[in-house]
């Protein structure tokens, strides 16, 4: 039996296979062509090849995230990437129906996107599915062990949601979804050179500022060469800017993050809350790959802060964990 963990997000999708590790890690994206006139439409790039053409596609081509704020939106498109990722894992349809799967999904995921999740699983021909949430899947991912008398506190920044809990192997006990992300950073940044350097850039040049020289550390002062187009003039133009310049945009959505984290906290139960200060705060998601962020939660909650040394991996590596060990699928993972 094959066993796969996944993690479909609005941004990057991530496969894990049992016995093998992390096997894919590719944009979760489709270059589309829509005719004129016409409601269909016919796929010409999936994955890496069509988060290449952002900026880049024809007039007729349009570049589609099929997963919004972890909601399939276009069950399709998803249908045809995922068969896409499983092929390129040397997953046939025929092998597929040998396949169990653990998909990843955000806190307070509803029966709605569980009958998505299902008709997906049939589109692929996947044999067996479970279902786990980001924050267990993330703390194993951090290999911490698990009890049902012991609650961990868990922050996973993605690139469209962050999920905040507090659990135990006997449960959740507090938990939450918000639409904050490393995607909101990219907006911002790309609304920022505009306004303070009349340069356009494009979603991927801001992602690459922000995961090159994104960093809460005082005294970081890295550079990037943005490249883009002069407002005024439309030219092809660069300009530099620095980590301190950008500091304040990463610090405004980690504050708002911290601000729920505290709310949480405040409403757990005495015991709870004790267990969460004695045992700090697990960090994942790719956002924490930046510098000074897990000293900064720290201070800002005034407990230690856990980190991973790959945070974007936490997930999708702690549900491997719970797909490949019988223990944790039956005490985590659920079928419906």
């Amino acid at each position: 039996m094959i066993k796969l963990a996944i993690d479909l997000g609005s941004w990057i999708t991530k496969i894990y296979k049992s016995g093998c590790g992390v096997v894919l890690a590719e944009p979760t994206c489709a270059a589309v062509e829509q005719l004129p006139g016409e409601s269909a439409y016919n796929v010409k790039f999936l994955g890496e090849k069509a988060r290449a053409l952002s900026g880049r596609a024809a007039q007729n081509t349009r570049i589609i995230n099929p997963v919004v704020d972890g909601d399939i939106v276009h069950a399709g498109i998803v249908a045809e990437l995922l068969r896409y990722f499983l092929q390129k894992i040397e997953i046939t349809p025929r092998r597929a129906r040998k396949t169990e799967v653990v998909f990843v999904l955000p806190c307070g995921s509803g029966p709605e996107l569980k009958r998505k999740y299902f008709r997906l699983a049939d589109d692929c021909n996947i044999g067996k599915v479970y279902f786990a949430t980001v924050p267990f899947a993330a703390v194993l991912g951090h290999n911490v062990p698990l009890s049902e008398s012991t609650p961990v506190f868990s922050i996973d920044v993605g690139h469209a949601l962050t999920n905040i809990a507090v659990f135990s192997l006997d449960g959740m006990i507090s938990g939450m979804s918000l639409n904050i992300g490393g995607g909101n950073i990219d907006v911002h940044l790309m609304d920022y050179m505009a306004e303070n350097y009349n340069l356009r850039i494009g979603a991927l040049t801001a992602e690459r500022i922000k995961n090159t020289i994104g960093s809460l550390l005082p005294d970081d002062d890295k550079l990037f060469v943005a490249d883009g187009r002069g407002l005024t003039s439309g030219a092809p133009s660069s300009v530099s800017v620095t980590a301190s310049q950008i500091r304040g945009i990463i610090t405004l959505y980690i504050d708002k993050i911290v601000e729920y984290a505290v709310l949480m906290i405040s409403k757990l139960p005495a015991e709870a809350a004790s267990a969460v200060m004695h045992g700090g705060v697990y960090l994942s998601g790719g956002l924490c790959k930046a510098e000074g962020i897990a000293e900064y939660i720290s201070g800002k909650l005034g407990i230690t802060a856990n980190t991973f040394d790959e945070p974007q991996l936490a997930a999708v590596m702690g549900a491997g964990m719970i797909i490949s060990d019988e223990y944790y699928t039956r005490k985590v993972a659920v079928q419906d």
